[in-house]
């Protein structure tokens, strides 16, 4: 394997690779409000309950990936 396969297969350990999957995740959040606020004008609690659900799951894995960047600290794969 080369090196830059490595550098790209190593890509989401690195601190470019959390901070973009951090971005994505925290994008997704805007279809879940927007899907919250359906849910009240429409008065669904299902859709309601999934919302939150939903927004539950966001910021858990925000949190996980949160917690792998502090991990990560100064040993960046793609840095060294």
């Amino acid at each position: 394997m080369t090196a830059m396969a490595k550098k790209a297969k190593n890509f989401k350990k690195s601190k470019s690779g959390l901070y973009l999957s951090i971005g994505t995740t925290a994008f997704g959040a805007i279809s879940v409000v927007k899907q919250a606020r359906m849910a009240r004008e429409e008065n669904d609690t299902l859709r309601l309950i999934d919302a939150a659900v939903s927004a539950a799951a966001i910021v858990t894995g925000l949190a996980i990936l949160y917690r792998e960047l502090k991990r990560l600290g100064d040993d960046d794969v793609l840095l060294g």
